[in-house]
């Protein structure tokens, strides 16, 4: 009992977020110094930049064939869209699931199938707010295509949004993975878009709060 009220409550920390809270932390004890008041502030800002950055455990579904969420968040409305064509897996229409992340959500991101990875493609842009449909499109974004263990070709797309502006990953082409493996993050306030076959059957709804590494994005498996 004591061990698991201790993973409650001692949440892990992404290592990515350690030079952010050491800096709001050094900036705070400033900020006692010299006017105490906004001491109080700081101190509610660097807890609010530990519990950005937070990294908590995931249960990852094995069952083969699965696609996952790649991103915490709300499921924004579903739409029939072609890749990003940087990628070169062709032009036509695929099922777009979009997530959106808020800054109150976990913003660590994770591998959504087992399978390898293919092209990897960095791509600066505008920084929209990552809500809206044109975001896809217009914003900074790094994209990435890859094939699952049951030979289907995705892609998954970091998008930055109105406030973010860095995006962080940890992959390179060719590299086998597996579903629910962490890959990287988006500061602050961001979108993931994964891209499936047409003619998937989608397990998620528009307006669905989607949890990364464990909600059922489509099955492939049947």
């Amino acid at each position: 009992m004591d061990s698991e009220i201790k993973k409650a409550v001692c949440i892990s920390i992404n290592r990515a977020g350690w030079p952010f809270i050491a800096l709001f932390a050094v900036l705070t004890a400033g900020l006692w110094v010299f006017y105490p008041p906004l001491g109080f502030v700081g101190v509610v800002l660097t807890a609010w930049c530990a519990y950005f950055f937070r990294d908590p455990e995931r249960i990852t579904p094995q069952k083969p064939g699965l696609v996952i969420s790649p991103a915490d968040g709300v499921v924004l409305p579903l739409a029939e869209m072609p890749p990003p064509p940087e990628l070169g897996i062709g032009d036509t229409a695929r099922l777009r699931v979009s997530i959106f992340m808020n800054v109150f959500n976990v913003h660590v991101n994770r591998i959504p199938a087992h399978g390898v990875i293919g092209k990897i493609s960095y791509r600066p842009g505008r920084f929209f707010n990552a809500s809206l449909d044109k975001a896809s499109e217009h914003n900074e974004r790094m994209s990435v295509s890859m094939k699952t263990d049951h030979g289907v070709e995705i892609a998954f797309v970091q998008i930055a949004g109105l406030v973010a502006r860095r995006i962080k990953y940890d992959l390179a082409e060719g590299q086998q993975v597996r579903a629910g493996d962490r890959f990287g993050l988006i500061r602050f306030g961001s979108r993931v878009d994964i891209y499936l076959p047409t003619g998937t059957r989608p397990k998620v709804l528009a307006r669905q709060i989607a949890v990364a590494g464990e909600t059922v994005i489509a099955d492939f498996g049947k």
